[in-house]
Protein backbone atom coordinates (compact mmCIF):
# COMPACT_ATOMS: atom_id res chain seq x y z
CA UNK A 1 0.00 0.00 0.00
CA UNK A 2 2.85 2.24 0.88
CA UNK A 3 4.15 1.85 -2.87
CA UNK A 4 0.88 2.43 -4.50
CA UNK A 5 0.36 5.75 -1.96
CA UNK A 6 3.87 7.11 -2.91
CA UNK A 7 3.99 5.73 -6.93
CA UNK A 8 7.29 5.17 -7.05
CA UNK A 9 6.90 1.84 -8.51
CA UNK A 10 9.96 1.93 -10.79
CA UNK A 11 13.23 0.35 -8.84
CA UNK A 12 15.32 3.66 -9.76
CA UNK A 13 12.62 5.72 -8.89
CA UNK A 14 13.29 6.69 -5.59
CA UNK A 15 13.72 9.69 -3.50
CA UNK A 16 17.24 10.56 -1.12
CA UNK A 17 17.33 8.14 1.72
CA UNK A 18 14.81 5.75 0.05
CA UNK A 19 15.84 1.75 -0.60
CA UNK A 20 13.81 0.40 -3.28
CA UNK A 21 11.87 -2.44 -2.46
CA UNK A 22 13.44 -4.68 -5.34
CA UNK A 23 16.60 -3.74 -3.80
CA UNK A 24 15.41 -5.16 -0.40
CA UNK A 25 13.94 -8.15 -2.05
CA UNK A 26 17.48 -9.03 -3.40
CA UNK A 27 19.40 -8.36 -0.48
CA UNK A 28 17.00 -10.20 1.53
CA UNK A 29 16.50 -13.36 -0.76
CA UNK A 30 20.09 -13.37 -1.59
CA UNK A 31 20.59 -14.36 2.37
CA UNK A 32 17.92 -16.27 2.37
CA UNK A 33 19.83 -18.75 -0.33
CA UNK A 34 23.29 -17.59 0.71
CA UNK A 35 24.44 -16.16 -2.22
CA UNK A 36 26.63 -12.92 -2.63
CA UNK A 37 24.88 -11.33 -5.48
CA UNK A 38 20.91 -11.21 -6.26
CA UNK A 39 19.16 -9.42 -9.02
CA UNK A 40 15.13 -9.28 -9.21
CA UNK A 41 13.36 -8.95 -13.07
CA UNK A 42 10.15 -9.40 -14.63
CA UNK A 43 9.87 -13.12 -14.88
CA UNK A 44 11.71 -16.27 -14.50
CA UNK A 45 12.08 -17.10 -18.18
CA UNK A 46 14.02 -14.20 -18.42
CA UNK A 47 16.25 -14.55 -16.00
CA UNK A 48 16.86 -17.94 -17.94
CA UNK A 49 17.62 -15.85 -21.07
CA UNK A 50 19.88 -13.29 -18.92
CA UNK A 51 21.96 -16.21 -17.28
CA UNK A 52 22.85 -17.63 -20.51
CA UNK A 53 23.73 -13.98 -21.98
CA UNK A 54 25.77 -13.41 -19.02
CA UNK A 55 27.71 -16.12 -18.73
CA UNK A 56 28.76 -16.20 -22.52
CA UNK A 57 26.49 -18.43 -24.01
CA UNK A 58 25.13 -17.09 -27.67
CA UNK A 59 24.42 -18.04 -31.11
CA UNK A 60 24.87 -21.42 -31.93
CA UNK A 61 25.95 -22.81 -28.68
CA UNK A 62 24.36 -26.20 -27.57
CA UNK A 63 22.86 -25.96 -24.27
CA UNK A 64 21.82 -29.28 -23.04
CA UNK A 65 18.68 -29.37 -20.83
CA UNK A 66 16.08 -32.01 -19.66
CA UNK A 67 13.49 -33.71 -22.06
CA UNK A 68 10.91 -33.33 -19.10
CA UNK A 69 10.56 -29.28 -18.25
CA UNK A 70 8.20 -26.49 -19.65
CA UNK A 71 8.28 -24.40 -22.87
CA UNK A 72 9.80 -21.35 -20.93
CA UNK A 73 12.50 -23.16 -20.74
CA UNK A 74 13.80 -23.95 -24.25
CA UNK A 75 12.08 -21.15 -25.29
CA UNK A 76 15.05 -19.13 -23.24
CA UNK A 77 17.84 -21.25 -24.97
CA UNK A 78 16.53 -20.59 -28.32
CA UNK A 79 15.32 -17.00 -27.83
CA UNK A 80 19.18 -16.05 -27.27
CA UNK A 81 20.39 -18.18 -30.56
CA UNK A 82 21.68 -21.13 -28.41
CA UNK A 83 20.72 -25.02 -29.55
CA UNK A 84 18.52 -26.85 -26.99
CA UNK A 85 19.60 -30.39 -26.73
CA UNK A 86 17.43 -32.58 -24.77
CA UNK A 87 18.85 -35.16 -21.95
CA UNK A 88 16.83 -38.03 -20.64
CA UNK A 89 14.95 -38.36 -17.69
CA UNK A 90 14.39 -41.28 -15.36
CA UNK A 91 11.58 -42.57 -13.71
CA UNK A 92 11.78 -40.67 -10.66
CA UNK A 93 11.62 -37.50 -12.93
CA UNK A 94 15.01 -36.41 -12.85
CA UNK A 95 18.09 -36.10 -15.82
CA UNK A 96 19.72 -38.97 -16.28
CA UNK A 97 23.42 -38.94 -15.11
CA UNK A 98 24.41 -41.26 -17.86
CA UNK A 99 22.91 -39.51 -20.99
CA UNK A 100 24.09 -36.50 -19.89
CA UNK A 101 27.63 -37.72 -19.47
CA UNK A 102 26.93 -39.16 -23.01
CA UNK A 103 25.34 -35.99 -24.78
CA UNK A 104 28.32 -33.76 -22.82
CA UNK A 105 30.49 -35.81 -25.09
CA UNK A 106 28.61 -36.12 -28.47
CA UNK A 107 27.59 -32.47 -28.62
CA UNK A 108 30.23 -30.69 -27.30
CA UNK A 109 28.35 -28.45 -24.84
CA UNK A 110 29.73 -26.00 -22.54
CA UNK A 111 26.46 -25.33 -20.64
CA UNK A 112 23.55 -27.30 -19.04
CA UNK A 113 20.01 -25.38 -18.20
CA UNK A 114 19.29 -27.41 -15.75
CA UNK A 115 15.60 -27.88 -14.57
CA UNK A 116 13.96 -29.23 -11.16
CA UNK A 117 10.95 -29.96 -12.97
CA UNK A 118 7.92 -29.96 -10.84
CA UNK A 119 10.53 -29.86 -7.69
CA UNK A 120 12.41 -33.08 -8.20
CA UNK A 121 15.55 -32.34 -7.63
CA UNK A 122 18.83 -35.07 -9.17
CA UNK A 123 22.10 -36.05 -7.40
CA UNK A 124 23.75 -32.44 -7.65
CA UNK A 125 26.55 -33.71 -6.08
CA UNK A 126 26.97 -36.25 -9.43
CA UNK A 127 25.85 -33.79 -11.62
CA UNK A 128 28.44 -31.30 -10.87
CA UNK A 129 30.80 -33.55 -10.72
CA UNK A 130 30.30 -34.14 -14.37
CA UNK A 131 29.77 -31.10 -15.46
CA UNK A 132 32.92 -29.45 -14.10
CA UNK A 133 35.01 -32.14 -15.18
CA UNK A 134 33.75 -31.59 -18.21
CA UNK A 135 33.88 -28.00 -18.16
CA UNK A 136 30.38 -27.09 -18.62
CA UNK A 137 29.17 -24.56 -16.91
CA UNK A 138 25.25 -24.79 -15.28
CA UNK A 139 22.43 -22.40 -14.34
CA UNK A 140 19.56 -23.92 -12.52
CA UNK A 141 16.58 -23.49 -13.46
CA UNK A 142 14.28 -23.48 -9.73
CA UNK A 143 11.22 -22.50 -10.95
CA UNK A 144 9.63 -25.45 -8.52
CA UNK A 145 12.45 -25.26 -5.74
CA UNK A 146 12.09 -22.32 -4.10
CA UNK A 147 13.29 -23.00 -0.72
CA UNK A 148 14.10 -26.67 -1.28
CA UNK A 149 17.43 -28.23 -0.82
CA UNK A 150 20.09 -30.82 -1.64
CA UNK A 151 22.04 -32.48 1.00
CA UNK A 152 21.58 -28.70 2.74
CA UNK A 153 22.38 -26.65 -0.09
CA UNK A 154 19.71 -24.63 -0.97
CA UNK A 155 18.47 -24.75 -4.33
CA UNK A 156 20.18 -22.58 -6.91
CA UNK A 157 23.87 -22.69 -5.18
CA UNK A 158 25.03 -25.51 -7.01
CA UNK A 159 25.39 -23.79 -10.47
CA UNK A 160 26.85 -20.72 -11.38
CA UNK A 161 23.95 -19.00 -12.00
CA UNK A 162 20.42 -20.03 -10.01
CA UNK A 163 17.00 -18.81 -11.41
CA UNK A 164 13.66 -18.37 -10.13
CA UNK A 165 10.08 -17.50 -11.18
CA UNK A 166 7.78 -15.74 -8.99
CA UNK A 167 4.66 -16.42 -11.20
CA UNK A 168 1.61 -17.56 -9.85
CA UNK A 169 1.37 -20.91 -8.88
CA UNK A 170 5.24 -20.23 -7.61
CA UNK A 171 6.15 -20.71 -4.24
CA UNK A 172 5.82 -16.72 -3.88
CA UNK A 173 3.52 -15.07 -6.09
CA UNK A 174 3.57 -11.81 -7.39
CA UNK A 175 1.57 -12.47 -11.14
CA UNK A 176 4.94 -12.56 -13.00
CA UNK A 177 8.40 -11.79 -11.45
CA UNK A 178 11.79 -13.38 -11.19
CA UNK A 179 14.77 -13.83 -9.22
CA UNK A 180 18.50 -14.34 -10.93
CA UNK A 181 21.71 -15.19 -7.62
CA UNK A 182 25.13 -15.66 -8.49
CA UNK A 183 28.68 -15.68 -6.71
CA UNK A 184 30.92 -14.48 -9.96
CA UNK A 185 30.30 -10.79 -9.87
CA UNK A 186 31.22 -10.25 -13.71
CA UNK A 187 27.91 -12.76 -14.19
CA UNK A 188 25.95 -10.88 -11.84
CA UNK A 189 27.58 -7.16 -13.54
CA UNK A 190 26.46 -8.38 -17.47
CA UNK A 191 22.85 -9.71 -15.80
CA UNK A 192 22.34 -6.41 -14.00
CA UNK A 193 23.69 -4.74 -17.17
CA UNK A 194 21.34 -6.72 -19.51
CA UNK A 195 18.38 -6.14 -17.24
CA UNK A 196 18.42 -2.67 -17.87
CA UNK A 197 19.94 -0.98 -15.79
CA UNK A 198 21.53 1.96 -17.23
CA UNK A 199 24.07 3.55 -15.43
CA UNK A 200 22.39 2.90 -12.21
CA UNK A 201 23.61 -0.52 -11.36
CA UNK A 202 25.50 1.66 -8.00
CA UNK A 203 21.79 1.31 -6.62
CA UNK A 204 22.28 -2.39 -5.91
CA UNK A 205 23.17 -3.22 -3.00
CA UNK A 206 23.07 -7.04 -3.74
CA UNK A 207 25.16 -6.42 -7.17
CA UNK A 208 28.54 -6.57 -8.27
CA UNK A 209 31.22 -3.86 -7.30
CA UNK A 210 30.95 -1.08 -9.44
CA UNK A 211 34.43 -1.03 -10.30
CA UNK A 212 33.57 -4.45 -12.06
CA UNK A 213 31.23 -2.37 -14.21
CA UNK A 214 34.42 -0.54 -16.16
CA UNK A 215 33.53 -2.05 -19.37
CA UNK A 216 30.63 -4.55 -19.03
CA UNK A 217 28.77 -1.49 -18.70
CA UNK A 218 29.57 0.05 -21.98
CA UNK A 219 29.57 -3.80 -23.71
CA UNK A 220 26.09 -5.20 -22.51
CA UNK A 221 23.60 -4.45 -24.09
CA UNK A 222 20.27 -3.25 -21.93
CA UNK A 223 17.50 -5.88 -22.73
CA UNK A 224 15.25 -4.06 -20.27
CA UNK A 225 13.15 -6.66 -17.79
CA UNK A 226 13.24 -4.93 -14.74
CA UNK A 227 11.19 -6.19 -11.21
CA UNK A 228 9.02 -2.84 -10.06
CA UNK A 229 8.73 -1.93 -7.04
CA UNK A 230 5.32 -3.12 -6.36
CA UNK A 231 6.12 -6.49 -7.17
CA UNK A 232 8.91 -6.71 -4.82
CA UNK A 233 6.44 -5.24 -2.30
CA UNK A 234 3.74 -8.14 -2.45
CA UNK A 235 7.30 -10.62 -2.73
CA UNK A 236 8.98 -9.71 0.73
CA UNK A 237 6.76 -10.43 3.48
CA UNK A 238 6.03 -14.00 1.38
CA UNK A 239 9.47 -14.49 1.67
CA UNK A 240 9.72 -13.96 4.99
CA UNK A 241 7.07 -16.83 5.38
CA UNK A 242 8.32 -19.08 2.89
CA UNK A 243 10.02 -21.92 5.27
CA UNK A 244 6.70 -22.09 7.16
CA UNK A 245 4.52 -22.51 3.95
CA UNK A 246 6.85 -25.00 2.77
CA UNK A 247 6.31 -27.32 5.17
CA UNK A 248 2.60 -27.23 5.06
CA UNK A 249 3.37 -28.18 1.51
CA UNK A 250 4.72 -30.71 2.09
CA UNK A 251 2.35 -32.16 4.97
CA UNK A 252 -0.05 -32.50 2.15
CA UNK A 253 2.38 -34.25 -0.36
CA UNK A 254 3.10 -37.10 2.71
CA UNK A 255 -0.46 -36.88 3.61
CA UNK A 256 -1.27 -38.17 -0.55
CA UNK A 257 1.88 -40.11 -0.63
CA UNK A 258 0.60 -41.98 2.39
CA UNK A 259 -3.02 -42.58 0.80
CA UNK A 260 -1.78 -43.50 -2.33
CA UNK A 261 0.92 -46.19 -1.46
CA UNK A 262 0.70 -49.79 -2.47
CA UNK A 263 -2.28 -48.72 -5.36
CA UNK A 264 -2.02 -51.51 -8.18
CA UNK A 265 -1.03 -49.62 -11.64
CA UNK A 266 0.10 -46.17 -10.02
CA UNK A 267 4.18 -46.05 -9.45
CA UNK A 268 4.94 -43.18 -6.93
CA UNK A 269 8.16 -41.27 -7.23
CA UNK A 270 11.02 -41.85 -4.88
CA UNK A 271 12.28 -38.87 -3.16
CA UNK A 272 16.21 -39.32 -2.19
CA UNK A 273 17.19 -38.74 1.50
CA UNK A 274 19.47 -35.71 0.80
CA UNK A 275 16.71 -34.10 -1.26
CA UNK A 276 14.02 -31.67 0.99
CA UNK A 277 11.74 -31.09 -1.15
CA UNK A 278 9.18 -28.65 -1.16
CA UNK A 279 5.64 -29.82 -2.76
CA UNK A 280 3.66 -28.06 -4.07
CA UNK A 281 2.87 -30.39 -6.58
CA UNK A 282 2.10 -34.06 -6.90
CA UNK A 283 3.45 -36.56 -9.55
CA UNK A 284 2.66 -40.53 -9.89
CA UNK A 285 2.98 -42.57 -13.14
CA UNK A 286 0.83 -45.18 -14.59
CA UNK A 287 3.67 -47.19 -16.00
CA UNK A 288 1.06 -49.99 -16.91
CA UNK A 289 -1.49 -48.43 -18.69
CA UNK A 290 -2.09 -47.94 -22.50
CA UNK A 291 -1.97 -44.12 -23.59
CA UNK A 292 -6.31 -44.49 -23.58
CA UNK A 293 -6.45 -45.98 -20.43
CA UNK A 294 -4.41 -43.35 -18.97
CA UNK A 295 -6.55 -40.62 -21.17
CA UNK A 296 -9.45 -42.96 -18.97
CA UNK A 297 -8.10 -42.43 -15.90
CA UNK A 298 -7.88 -38.50 -16.20
CA UNK A 299 -11.40 -38.19 -17.48
CA UNK A 300 -12.99 -40.24 -14.66
CA UNK A 301 -11.08 -38.18 -11.80
CA UNK A 302 -11.81 -34.83 -13.76
CA UNK A 303 -15.66 -36.15 -13.59
CA UNK A 304 -15.20 -36.48 -9.68
CA UNK A 305 -13.55 -33.13 -9.32
CA UNK A 306 -9.60 -34.01 -9.15
CA UNK A 307 -8.16 -31.95 -11.92
CA UNK A 308 -4.64 -33.83 -12.85
CA UNK A 309 -2.13 -32.65 -15.76
CA UNK A 310 -1.27 -35.25 -18.42
CA UNK A 311 2.31 -35.22 -20.19
CA UNK A 312 1.65 -37.73 -22.52
CA UNK A 313 -0.67 -35.83 -24.55
CA UNK A 314 0.17 -35.54 -27.94
CA UNK A 315 -0.39 -31.44 -28.27
CA UNK A 316 0.58 -28.91 -25.68
CA UNK A 317 -2.57 -28.17 -23.18
CA UNK A 318 -2.63 -24.87 -21.25
CA UNK A 319 0.93 -25.01 -19.47
CA UNK A 320 1.82 -28.86 -20.03
CA UNK A 321 3.90 -30.04 -22.79
CA UNK A 322 6.56 -31.99 -23.65
CA UNK A 323 9.79 -31.95 -25.62
CA UNK A 324 8.19 -32.71 -29.22
CA UNK A 325 5.57 -29.78 -28.41
CA UNK A 326 7.79 -27.41 -29.24
CA UNK A 327 9.02 -27.13 -33.15
CA UNK A 328 11.63 -24.35 -32.68
CA UNK A 329 13.92 -27.06 -31.78
CA UNK A 330 14.89 -29.88 -33.65
CA UNK A 331 13.02 -32.98 -33.46
CA UNK A 332 14.92 -35.17 -31.07
CA UNK A 333 15.07 -39.47 -30.32
CA UNK A 334 14.03 -39.62 -26.22
CA UNK A 335 12.68 -43.53 -26.03
CA UNK A 336 13.20 -43.57 -22.50
CA UNK A 337 11.66 -39.71 -21.85
CA UNK A 338 8.85 -40.94 -24.10
CA UNK A 339 8.04 -43.66 -21.61
CA UNK A 340 7.91 -42.09 -18.58
CA UNK A 341 6.03 -38.92 -19.93
CA UNK A 342 3.46 -41.39 -21.66
CA UNK A 343 2.07 -42.50 -17.81
CA UNK A 344 3.01 -38.81 -16.06
CA UNK A 345 0.17 -37.61 -13.90
CA UNK A 346 0.97 -34.10 -12.40
CA UNK A 347 -1.78 -32.46 -9.69
CA UNK A 348 -1.16 -29.28 -8.04
CA UNK A 349 -1.24 -29.00 -4.09
CA UNK A 350 -2.60 -25.36 -2.94
CA UNK A 351 -2.41 -24.49 0.40
CA UNK A 352 -5.96 -24.07 0.02
CA UNK A 353 -6.25 -28.04 0.33
CA UNK A 354 -7.04 -29.04 3.87
CA UNK A 355 -5.96 -32.33 4.82
CA UNK A 356 -8.47 -34.14 4.87
CA UNK A 357 -9.04 -32.90 1.50
CA UNK A 358 -5.89 -34.29 0.67
CA UNK A 359 -7.10 -37.66 1.89
CA UNK A 360 -10.30 -37.58 -0.31
CA UNK A 361 -8.06 -36.58 -3.46
CA UNK A 362 -5.64 -39.37 -2.97
CA UNK A 363 -9.10 -41.75 -2.27
CA UNK A 364 -10.63 -40.39 -5.55
CA UNK A 365 -7.54 -41.30 -7.66
CA UNK A 366 -6.77 -44.58 -5.47
CA UNK A 367 -10.44 -46.02 -6.84
CA UNK A 368 -10.43 -44.68 -10.59
CA UNK A 369 -6.95 -45.69 -11.35
CA UNK A 370 -7.95 -49.09 -9.27
CA UNK A 371 -10.87 -49.68 -11.45
CA UNK A 372 -8.88 -48.80 -14.90
CA UNK A 373 -6.13 -50.78 -14.03
CA UNK A 374 -8.34 -54.29 -12.93
CA UNK A 375 -10.30 -53.11 -16.14
CA UNK A 376 -7.25 -53.37 -18.14
CA UNK A 377 -5.73 -56.30 -16.82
Amino acid sequence: MRVMQHGRLHRYNVVKGEIAEAVSLELEFASYVGSKFCLAVASGGYALATALRAVGAGQGNVVLTNAFTLAPVPGAIASVGCVPVFVEVTEDLVMDLDDLQDKIASSGARYLMLSHMRGHIVDMDALMAICDTAGVAVIEDCAHTMGAKWDGVPSGRHGIVGCYSTQTFKHINSGEGGLLITDDAETMARATMLSGSYMLYGSHAAGAPTEVFKDISLDTPNCSGRMDNLRAAILRPQLAALDVQAEKWNARYRRIEAGLANTAGLRLIARPEKEYYVASSFQFTLPDLAVNKVRTVQERCAARGVELKWFGADTPTGFTSRHDSWRYVDAQDMPQSDRVLAGLMDMRLPLTFSLKDCDLLATIIREEVGAVYQAEC
